[in-house]
C-alpha cells in the first residue's frame, strides 16, 4: 500500500511540474490541485511501483555496480546499433588522462547546461554528411561525449561551450574517419573559442622525445568556406593539461583565428612555412603561411625545433597527439567539418 507520504510527494511533484504563465518555463510553475479521481489514480500507482521493487528485489535485481555501469555508459553517448546499444556501448577512458580536454585560453566551463542531450542509437546522420562515413557507429550531441578506440579517441568536446547558443553532434565511422556538425555564432563579439571537435591518441607511457627516432601523423579535412575556426593539431608534451604540461599547437588551416601570445618569427619545417606564436607560459602555436587541408606531418621535427630554442627541457615527454578543430562561429547556420585518413605514429 502507498503510505500518505507517498502520495504527497506525488501530488506536491505534479504541482512543481504544471506550467502556468508567460512562457510556461520553470519559473512559471505554480500549483494545480489534483482532482479525487486522480488522487486515486496517484495511489494505485505508488503501489504498483513498490510491488515493482519488491518484485525487483526478490528477483535479485541490478547490483549497484551495474547500474553504475549503466551509467556511464548512458554518459560517453550513443552506439549506432538499437537493442544492443547497451553491449556495444563504447566505453570511457580507465583513467581521467584519457578524458582530458583542451587547455582553454580563457577560463570557461566545460559543460554546457542547455546541449542536447545524446542523439538516440537510432539517430541519422543529417544529409550534409561525409562522403567516407555514411553509416556512422558513434552518434552524439553529449558536450563530453568520446568513443574510446584505445589508444584513440574521438571526442565531442564542447569544451568551453557555457554561455553561448551552440548545438554540436558528432558522427563517427572510426577514430581516422568522423564529422561534426556545429551550429554557434560570435554575436557577443569576444572571439571566444567554444568547442574543439577532435580525434587524439594517447601515450600512456608518455616516452621521451629524446628516445623516438620519429614521431608521424596523416590527417585529411573539408571544411565550409565561411566562419571563424581553424583546423589543427593540439599536443600534449610533459603531462597532459597539467601545470607542468606543454601545449603545442600547429595549424594547418586557418579562418580568422588568431593565437594567443605574441609572434615569434617564422620557421621552415617540413616543406612548408610557419609562424610561431608563444605566451609567456607554457603554449606555442605554429600558423602555416599557406593553408592546407591534408598531408603527412614530421612531428618530431617540430618538437626538436623547439627544444632547440630552449623553450622545453630536454628530457621532455609526449603525451597526446590530437586533430580537430577550433570552433568560434559557423554564422548561425549548422556547418559540416569532416575529418579522414587521420593517424599518429612514433618509433
Amino acid at each position: 500500500m502507498c503510505s500518505i507520504r507517498c502520495v504527497r510527494e506525488v501530488i506536491a511533484k505534479h504541482a512543481a511540474d504544471t506550467p502556468s504563465g508567460p512562457g510556461s518555463g520553470p519559473r512559471w510553475k505554480r500549483a494545480v490541485p489534483l482532482s479525487r479521481v486522480q488522487i486515486a489514480g496517484v495511489i494505485v500507482g505508488c503501489a504498483v511501483l513498490v510491488a515493482g521493487g519488491l518484485t525487483a528485489s526478490l528477483l535479485g535485481g541490478a547490483s549497484g555496480g551495474a547500474r553504475q555501469a549503466a551509467v556511464r555508459n548512458i554518459t560517453v553517448g550513443s552506439a549506432a546499433g538499437g537493442g544492443a546499444a547497451n553491449v556495444a556501448m563504447p566505453q570511457m577512458a580507465a583513467t581521467p588522462r584519457m578524458a582530458v580536454m583542451p587547455k582553454p585560453k580563457t577560463a570557461a566551463p566545460a559543460a554546457h547546461p542547455n546541449s542536447p542531450a545524446p542523439h538516440s542509437a537510432a539517430a541519422a546522420p543529417p544529409a550534409a554528411g561525409s562522403a567516407t562515413c555514411t553509416k556512422p557507429s558513434y552518434v552524439t550531441s553529449d558536450p563530453s561525449g568520446m568513443w574510446n578506440q584505445d589508444p584513440y579517441f574521438v571526442f565531442n568536446n564542447m569544451w568551453a561551450a557555457n554561455s553561448y547558443s551552440v548545438t554540436q553532434t558528432l558522427y563517427a565511422c572510426s577514430y581516422s574517419d568522423w564529422y561534426v556538425v556545429a551550429n554557434m555564432n560570435n554575436n557577443s563579439g569576444d572571439g571566444a573559442v567554444k568547442t574543439y571537435p577532435n580525434s587524439h591518441r594517447d601515450f600512456n607511457n608518455e616516452p621521451a622525445i629524446s628516445s623516438l627516432q620519429s614521431v608521424t601523423s596523416t590527417f585529411a579535412e573539408t571544411s565550409p568556406p565561411a566562419g571563424i575556426y581553424e583546423d589543427a593539431y593540439d599536443i600534449w608534451l610533459n603531462g597532459i593539461a597539467t601545470s607542468g604540461s606543454t601545449e603545442v599547437m600547429i595549424w594547418t588551416e586557418n579562418h580568422g583565428q588568431t593565437p594567443s601570445g605574441s609572434q615569434q618569427g617564422t620557421v621552415s619545417i617540413g616543406g612548408r612555412s610557419w609562424t610561431v606564436w608563444k605566451t609567456s607560459g607554457n603554449y606555442i602555436a605554429f600558423v602555416a603561411t599557406s593553408n592546407f587541408t591534408s598531408g603527412s606531418m614530421n612531428l618530431l621535427a617540430f618538437f626538436q625545433w623547439i627544444m632547440g630554442k630552449g623553450w622545453i627541457p630536454s628530457n621532455s615527454t609526449l603525451g597526446q597527439v590530437d586533430y580537430g578543430v577550433e570552433l568560434v562561429s559557423t554564422n548561425s547556420v549548422p556547418a559540416t567539418f569532416t575529418f579522414s585518413n587521420f593517424t599518429v605514429n612514433a618509433s
